[in-house]
């Protein structure tokens, strides 16, 4: 390729000076095919699927980028603290002007010292009994009080707090500030959980920071944070970077949360579900409490009926309505006598009045009696010129007898 001579420009742009170094970059055969060994720091995977990292060593840095469709066929997962070997073209990124490494395949070259360190540490602690779950305590439901170890100037505090204030205002916050990165960093956050254990009444505590390279968080990885987390009287929840961040601190702790907001959200319960909660129970505590006031209502009925059954006044009802009833009986055997006593004299009227001779006398009958009043019911009992009176239906007659004549069974007188 031809190069311009930079002596016939007077002067040239950035863009013009970017441009001019990226070509230059991009023709030299050694910078297009070059296998760069270094520690990975500053790892990031966003969304697009795009890896960036930088590669460095004791004394040197270099930014590096493996485009999504590389990134897909990489053999191994990148961290931070690995040590790799890095294939690629070097060029310019011509917007901030900077060089950087264009990645196209990775192999390992053996564990960066900080990864080694940390294997190593993990594995003792291991060991020791550090991370076992038997260990882990769980968190309380309604904390009255939450402690939180961080940087008070960090964005992470922030989270929390909002966190915190959202979902479960009522409990009480206590700081304890301490810085999260450098060599001051581990014994301040060994203090830090010293004083919030020692205050006692601490029901749970936050530990956490926001994202950063494997150095940035080193001070988690500390062995004196580790056993002063594992230690603590009070259950430790971190939440140290982001999701794939993972500190030795996480494994000592009773729970690990991806970030600083999902480390307050685990320690704490939702308002909303609470006041639902609530809701569900005020409900169920009024049905329970009409049923045991309708119950109540009918047992002091039945317990009302029982203590009128037993009282005098209602033996006296009692007996007045049997009394009552009685009477009732009586009255209708009574009327039922009289109807039957009414009946039998009816029939026995109509029984005299048929065999009364009286009423024979009705018919054209008579009675003859002789001067003595005797009836007289044969000629035998009369002569002639006997006086005689017969009776007949409206009177009597008094007659003489003239003659006598026998008839029937009788003979005849003369």
């Amino acid at each position: 390729m031809r190069q311009p001579s930079l002596f016939q420009i007077t002067s040239l742009t950035v863009s013009d000076i970017s441009r001019y170094l990226r070509e230059l970059m991009d023709s030299d055969e050694i910078l297009r095919d070059v296998w760069i060994r270094g520690e990975i720091s500053n790892l990031s995977r966003p969304s697009s699927g795009h890896i960036y990292f930088t590669l460095k060593d004791p004394t040197s840095a270099l930014k590096c980028v493996i485009w999504k469709m590389n990134a897909a066929r990489l053999p191994l997962i990148l961290q931070s603290g690995m040590a790799i070997e890095a294939h690629g073209a070097i060029s310019v990124y011509e917007r901030d002007g900077q060089y950087q490494l264009y990645v196209d395949a990775v192999r390992m070259s053996g564990e960066g010292a900080l990864y080694q360190e940390f294997m190593r540490l993990k594995a003792r602690l291991e060991g020791e009994g550090l991370f076992e779950t038997s260990r882990k305590r769980a968190l309380p439901e309604m904390p009255q009080r939450i402690g939180i170890v961080t940087s008070p100037t960090g964005a992470a505090l922030q989270d929390m707090l909002n966190t915190l204030r959202r979902r479960y205002p009522l409990a009480e916050v206590v700081l304890a500030p301490t810085p999260v990165q450098g060599d001051e960093a581990p014994p301040a956050l060994v203090a830090s959980l010293k004083r919030l254990n020692d205050l006692g009444d601490i029901d749970v505590i936050l530990m956490a920071r926001g994202g950063g390279s494997l150095e940035d968080l080193w001070a988690f990885n500390d062995e004196r944070v580790v056993r002063a987390v594992a230690a603590s009287r009070a259950p430790v929840v971190t939440g140290v970077g982001h999701e794939t961040d993972f500190t030795l601190s996480d494994f000592a702790a009773d729970l690990r949360a991806p970030t600083p907001t999902a480390a307050a959200e685990l320690c704490t319960p939702d308002r909303a579900e609470l006041f639902e909660g609530l809701s569900s129970l005020s409900t169920r505590l009024g049905y329970a409490l009409q049923a045991a006031t309708s119950q109540a209502a009918v047992d002091l009925m039945d317990l009302n009926h029982r203590l009128d059954s037993l009282s005098p006044l209602w033996l006296v009802r009692n007996d007045r309505q049997r009394l009552d009833e009685l009477s009732s009986r009586t009255e209708q055997a009574i009327n039922h006598e009289l109807r039957m006593q009414h009946s039998q004299v009816k029939s026995l009227q109509t029984r005299l009045a048929s065999l009364n001779p009286f009423a024979v006398l009705q018919r054209g009958y008579a009675i003859v009696s002789d001067s003595a009043g005797k009836v007289v019911n044969s000629v035998q009992q009369v002569e002639q010129t006997d006086q005689v009176s017969i009776k007949v239906s409206d009177g009597t007659i008094q007659t003489q007898v003239i003659a006598i004549q026998g008839g029937g069974t009788h003979g005849e007188n003369g």
